[in-house]
């Protein structure tokens, strides 16, 4: 990648499905291929909407995944899944579209794309120029398949959407062909020069938005976009429970103290021990409402977030495994941190070890009882589904 230090790989997407339809015939799906250093992302759009549209698509995605991170060429690849789709009995045809993005750990890209509106490559130091090669499969002649490669830069983004996006607001006055590609890509260069480090899941999210408002806030088709952000990594420290050995705690302190990026504490022996070894006082905030969820938050010089732990970890593991987005929920502390674990790009976990006697009731579920469970599975969910680099260290 061209760019000094370390760059991480921001991968995110949002999605919203047709009005009137429970499920989206779109599908974003990525993997890391880790012997590799490699991430594969793929956007399809099935034929239609709905439940067919969507296993139109999940079979295309899937596919598309496993043949782009295996050493198949891209011209079987595309014609074993064109192969594969089931012929529509009404137009007589098998169809999904799909964008692949591959991008290894040198930055260096590839991209392959049929049937979708072609991918944006924002660079805010200027124009890129990109060569798009066309393929043709053998036994699918009238179906095109584009290839193009490049090195990704500190800053870059890659913009790639589903036609739900491009056609929006398609018959009315003032866009009877639909939003457009290149005003599409004039609203998001808008965005980044306004905003310019505003992160790739934001993005998608202010993108779906517009051409949901573009639709007359009622989604006329599946709509779909994945971003990718080429980006200086954000750090964040988690720390809950308190180190099996006593002696320990002043080492969890200067951890605490030293660790680059954002900060948080979950639990109030934790934040006791931090607050006594640095001798900063801890204010509860009281001005938060009452939540039958969580506990409120505090607050310590030189940390961005102080909670509650158990129910307020067991409550983030909730938000994330329900993949429920925290702007659509009234803020409390479970709500702040997973904001936070979204927006960081390497976090790293400090565990304690030391049974903390107030969770022995052996009324309390065993989730509650084994914080690094939770932990556990929060980071596992943060590292498969999120693309976040992810580090546990016991204490």
């Amino acid at each position: 990648m061209k760019a000094t230090g370390e760059s991480f790989i921001e991968i995110d997407y949002c999605q919203r499905a047709k009005d009137g339809q429970l499920i989206s015939g779109d599908v974003f799906l990525s993997e890391k291929v880790k012997e590799e250093g490699r991430i594969v992302s793929v956007l399809s759009d099935g034929l239609g909407s709905g439940v067919k549209a969507s296993v139109l698509a999940t079979m295309t995605a899937t596919m598309a995944l496993k043949f782009t991170a295996s050493p198949m060429d891209i011209r079987s690849s595309a014609e074993i899944i064109m192969d594969t789709l089931p012929t529509c009995s009404v137009r007589k045809i098998s169809y999904s579209t799909f964008t692949v993005v591959d991008i290894a750990a040198t930055g260096e890209t590839r991209i392959i794309e049929h049937g979708n509106p072609p991918f944006l490559l924002i660079r805010p130091d200027g124009e890129a120029s990109i060569i798009k090669n066309e393929l043709r499969p053998e036994r699918w002649h009238d179906r095109v398949i584009s290839c193009s490669s490049f090195d990704a830069q500190r800053e870059d983004r890659i913009v790639f959407f589903s036609d739900g996006i491009s056609q929006a607001g398609m018959g009315e006055f003032k866009t009877p062909f639909g939003w457009g590609v290149p005003d599409v890509e004039k609203y998001v260069r808008n965005e980044i020069r306004e905003h310019p480090h505003i992160s790739a899941r934001e993005l998608s999210r202010q993108l779906v938005a517009r051409a949901e408002q573009i639709d007359g806030l009622s989604a006329k088709d599946d709509i779909t976009c994945g971003i990718v952000y080429f980006r200086s990594p954000r750090q964040l420290l988690v720390l809950t429970g308190a180190p099996f050995n006593r002696a320990h705690d002043n080492d969890l302190a200067r951890m605490a103290e030293k660790a680059p990026g954002r900060k948080v504490i979950c639990g109030g022996t934790t934040a006791n021990i931090i607050s006594r070894q640095l001798n900063r006082p801890i204010h509860i905030d009281m001005r938060q409402a009452r939540d039958s969820r969580v506990p409120p938050s505090a607050k310590m010089d030189g940390f961005d977030l102080v909670t509650e732990g158990i129910l307020t970890l067991g409550e983030v593991l909730r938000l994330l495994e329900e993949d429920i987005a925290p702007e659509e929920l009234r803020s409390n502390a479970a709500v702040r941190l997973t904001a936070m674990l979204l927006d960081s790009d390497e976090i790293k976990f400090g565990v304690g070890t030391r049974i903390n006697e107030a969770h022995q009731d052996p009324n309390v579920p065993v989730d509650l009882e084994l914080r690094r469970n939770i932990v556990r599975r929060i980071a596992q969910g943060l590292e498969t589904k999120h693309m976040k680099r992810v580090s546990i260290q016991y204490l």
